[in-house]
């Protein structure tokens, strides 16, 4: 198992060779958005954000809003370092935890600016080639953490 220094290092020097790969079959603009997705992925979205990890310490403060996740998902469980499923876990999280924020904002009287879930959905459907570079670099970061690991497909997931 590769230890935080191996994975960060190893996910800088990837997201520019994933990045240019998926400009190649995405064009430019989304090979650039799948290398920083590719980064941002595995520095903060990684599948160790369920333990006490540099991922989740570079959340800083912000760390709290994974105390939920990190309750209810097990670590290396089929739903956290799971191919596909684990990635749209973290990000669906992430979009509910951002929903749940633009609630309170909107109950304080505080209008969500352009940045809200519903314009994030209408872009997603907009732009689907940009959204799928964007999940692909992540998913891309989460399967080269898995791959350090030695485990991209564990026969034995705990539960």
């Amino acid at each position: 198992m590769a230890l935080g220094p191996k994975h960060d290092k190893s996910t800088k020097f990837w997201s520019l060779p994933f990045g240019i790969v998926i400009g190649i079959t995405l064009g430019l603009q989304n090979g650039i958005l799948a290398g920083i997705s590719f980064a941002l992925g595995g520095l903060w979205l990684s599948p160790d954000l369920d333990i006490d990890s540099k991922p989740l310490k570079r959340w800083g403060i912000l760390k709290i809003m994974w105390w939920p996740y990190r309750k209810i998902i097990p670590h290396r469980s089929f739903f956290s370092h799971g191919p596909v499923i684990g990635t749209t876990l973290r990000v669906l999280y992430l979009m509910a935890i951002f929903t749940f924020m633009q609630l309170i904002l909107k109950n304080l009287g505080i209008e969500p600016t352009s940045l809200s879930t519903e314009n994030l959905i209408k872009s997603i459907y907009q732009y689907p080639k940009s959204a799928l570079a964007i999940f692909l670099g992540i998913e891309g970061s989460a399967w080269l953490h898995l791959i350090q690991d030695k485990d991209p497909l564990p026969i034995k997931w705990k539960n």
